[in-house]
């Protein structure tokens, strides 16, 4: 199968373009620039490369029909943000591709009832992000429902792989988080650091797109969630650090309106983005099912081959 795809350097497509090669297919990536992925492979020797500016291209109208150009029987899209260009992507497509591949997040749910989360559950996105998200897809499952259009979303927890900072135990990206609680200094969560996270590997990721492909039927008109077996709660997480590097965690908990006032504008920001949508705990009863999805990371195992990277690159020192 000749796929192709659309953003493919980045956190995902660093896994998920070897596993397409090795699985056989003629691999198309397109993007921007260009950028390696955050971990070498030789299979990357194996695909063809497009340089792509996708928001100029989409001003000029020509980016949907660019890609059909390439002639894919399978489009991963990677780094769809807006319903216009999903909508301009689509039209384009149709009756050209055996299946569309739609990278979401679980942020498409936004205020929840229960948990763990599923894929059934009523949308009520929070936030710019989660509302375009979910306006995506919904209009792709319109489109396989109502107009045959093959597609399938798949919804990525917090992804977490070594090259970047994961989503840390504070809910944001700062690594210092990670040196205070390797050197057993004190660390200040927000309230009683009993909000969820919920972490997946990016390789874990890739695993269910390849599932998703493999598994047409099963796939179409359909969301996943793409998650480790379970989240964590910050509490825990900070305290499971610690451990790694031989300490006990010295925590300090703060109501949130006080704790903001510690750290950076940006740390708040970031972290009341992730506690706002708490709990963030996410079924993948549907994904092991119908696709045989069986991620290989819990979320720890995940973070700690993150965090061992960034202390060889001697971003936590």
């Amino acid at each position: 199968m000749r796929v192709v795809v659309i953003g493919g350097t980045g956190h995902v497509g660093t896994y998920l373009v070897p596993r397409l090669v090795e699985a056989g297919h003629a691999v198309v990536v397109v993007s921007r620039g260009g950028r390696e992925p955050y971990s070498p492979h030789g299979a990357w020797q194996a695909v063809q490369r497009v340089m792509l500016d996708r928001a100029a291209e989409e001003a000029a109208g020509t980016f949907g029909q660019k890609i059909r150009a390439l002639e894919p029987d399978a489009v991963i899209d990677m780094i769809c943000f807006t319903l216009e260009s999903a909508q301009h992507l689509v039209e384009a497509l149709r009756g050209q591709v055996q299946h569309f591949l739609h990278c979401s997040t679980v942020w498409v749910h936004g205020y929840t009832t229960t948990v763990p989360v599923t894929e059934d559950a009523p949308r009520r996105p929070i936030g710019d992000y989660g509302i375009k998200k979910a306006a995506i897809e919904a209009y792709l499952h319109t489109e396989a429902r109502s107009n045959g259009f093959p597609e399938t979303c798949i919804l990525p927890g917090h992804i977490v792989g070594p090259g970047w900072v994961p989503l840390n135990p504070q809910g944001n990206f700062n690594p210092e988080v990670y040196a205070k609680l390797a050197r057993g200094e004190e660390v200040t969560l927000p309230n009683q650091g009993q909000e969820l996270l919920h972490h997946v590997h990016a390789d874990d990721v890739a695993q269910l797109f390849m599932k998703a492909l493999a598994n047409w039927n099963a796939a179409v008109g359909e969301s996943f969630h793409a998650v480790s077996p379970a989240a964590l709660t910050l509490r825990g997480y900070a305290e499971a650090v610690a451990g790694w590097f031989g300490q006990q965690a010295n925590l300090k908990f703060l109501p949130f309106a006080e704790w903001e006032k510690t750290v950076s504008e940006k740390d708040a920001d970031a972290t009341w983005g992730h506690l706002e949508h708490n709990p963030n705990c996410y079924s993948i009863v549907k994904p092991r099912r119908w696709l045989d999805y069986q991620p290989r990371y819990s979320s720890l195992q995940a973070i700690y081959e993150a965090v061992q990277r960034l202390i060889a690159d001697g971003v936590i020192l």
